[in-house]
């Protein structure tokens, strides 16, 4: 099914996009290694397949604290350029650099698990582990419900803890957190680290969907960055709404266009995410959450 197939990349695509958007909110990082911090999870998951026996479902905590741990580095990374106040510009090309050295880590890494586990193999998939229920593959509702695991988890911490609190004040207003007390860089260090997170449990999840290489990173990346700016960069709630619109609109048009012209058609799926993103750029610069609706309404009303 379609719809089926929609919104489970949907789901992983709010994953991503959430991580992505924090991590610039609070840091003002354009992160271009995101993508490559799911595939670090995709491997580590088939490392544990392959060495322990281990469902990829059940390695998500593991991915989890191992994204974590990645986030954390990169982080800790780029903290001296932004400490110094570094542009946009060059903060990107540091993520640029820390997504080519992951590249490189990812494919020396399968070359290696190849040759201990005597597999010839450079792609694989979990679509064969998967299990059925009333009619809808597993990684449906295993995705579904970490993404509601999720949005419970963040009303939580946001709306019911100090931290959460001081993590909203960080978020909407830097210096003035700061002078307020608030401590923003144990806040910017909590962003990295659970948007390493969120990636690893993506890269575990996204082998049953689609066949993964070291390079996959490069390709959904541009999804990513996508769901967030299609969204809205400078709001939480933007990677939620982005990441649907990108995921269910690049699976559904990309699929029925391979119906009408071929299975070649396939390959420009990108394609379909960067025009949906430019075209919202021209009629809302800061996304879909960065429109006063309100004056919309007036505007339409008063017509």
């Amino acid at each position: 099914m379609i719809l089926e197939g929609a919104i489970i990349y949907s789901n992983l695509l709010v994953l991503l996009a959430l991580g992505l958007t924090l991590t610039y909110i609070t840091t003002n990082v354009p992160n271009f290694a995101q993508g490559s911090y799911a595939i670090v999870g995709s491997y580590v998951a088939l490392t544990l397949l392959k060495l322990c026996g281990l469902c990829p479902y059940l390695s998500l905590p593991i991915l989890f604290v191992v994204g974590a741990v990645v986030g954390l580095v990169t982080y800790l990374a780029l903290k001296p350029l932004i400490k110094r106040g570094a542009s946009v510009e060059i903060l990107m090309i540091a993520t640029l650099a820390i997504d080519l050295i992951l590249l490189g880590a990812i494919g020396a890494y399968s070359e290696i698990l190849s040759a201990i586990t005597g597999s010839t193999q450079t792609k694989f998939v979990f679509a064969n582990l998967d299990f059925t229920a009333f009619g809808f593959k597993g990684i449906l509702f295993v995705s579904s419900f970490v993404i509601l695991l999720l949005l419970i988890g963040l009303y939580l911490l946001l709306y019911k803890t100090k931290f959460g609190i001081a993590l909203r004040a960080s978020m909407e207003n830097p210096a003035l957190a700061q002078t307020m007390g608030i401590d923003v860089e144990k806040t910017r260090l909590f962003s990295w680290i659970l948007s390493g997170a969120l990636a690893g449990v993506a890269g575990g999840l996204l082998p049953f969907m689609q066949e993964i290489v070291p390079a996959t990173g490069g390709l959904i990346i541009i999804s990513i960055f996508a769901a967030s700016i299609v969204g809205g960069l400078m709001h939480i709630s933007g990677a939620l709404i982005g990441g649907y619109i990108i995921g269910i609109s690049e699976s559904s048009i990309t699929y029925y266009l391979a119906q009408a012209f071929g299975t070649g058609f396939l390959v420009y799926g990108k394609v379909i995410s960067l025009i949906i993103m430019i075209i919202t750029l021209l009629i809302a610069p800061y996304g879909i959450t960065g429109v006063d609706w309100k004056k919309v309404k007036k505007m339409l009303s008063t017509a």
